[in-house]
């Protein structure tokens, strides 16, 4: 499974990123493409332990190992799924410096003790620093998927 942790997968994950123009059209769902950055931003805050999430009620959290198969198999629905209101909090900014936030984010996550304590995902409940990291791959993939990069 591709994960951030992966400097390849990493570089190429980010790269895709520059593909994107304020100006680019969603595929499906309500973000523009600012608003997704931004809101991938929050993502990692929450990872980070910068900004704590409730959790939210959800038949994955009481059974871990169906969690697991959605976090590492299944494929995401495209626009199904509405994460914590908590991870759609910031405005989308200046285009470059939102992007500068995200890469110093990931960078960070990627420098972080391994045995650190990771928080709990919202949805899925506790989540290893392996489980984040394929997390993040899947959820900046799902949306850089959704603005056709």
């Amino acid at each position: 499974m591709r994960s951030l942790l992966d400097p390849g997968t990493r570089r190429e994950t980010m790269a895709r990123f520059g593909r994107l123009t304020p100006g680019t059209p969603a595929q499906w769902g309500r973000m523009d493409a600012p608003r997704m950055v931004a809101h991938l931003c929050d993502q990692m805050r929450h990872m980070l332990a910068d900004a704590p999430v409730a959790p939210i009620p959800h038949w994955s959290r009481r059974v871990p190992f169906l969690s697991r198969i959605i976090l590492y198999w299944v494929p995401w629905p495209k626009g199904k799924v509405e994460g914590p209101p908590e991870a759609f909090e910031t405005p989308p900014g200046a285009r470059e410096e939102d992007m500068r936030q995200l890469e110093g984010f990931v960078e960070l996550f990627v420098a972080t003790d391994p045995d650190a304590t990771w928080p709990d995902h919202p949805i899925f409940g506790r989540m290893s620093r392996r489980d984040w990291g394929v997390f993040c791959w899947r959820h900046f993939d799902h949306h850089l998927r959704q603005f056709g990069a």
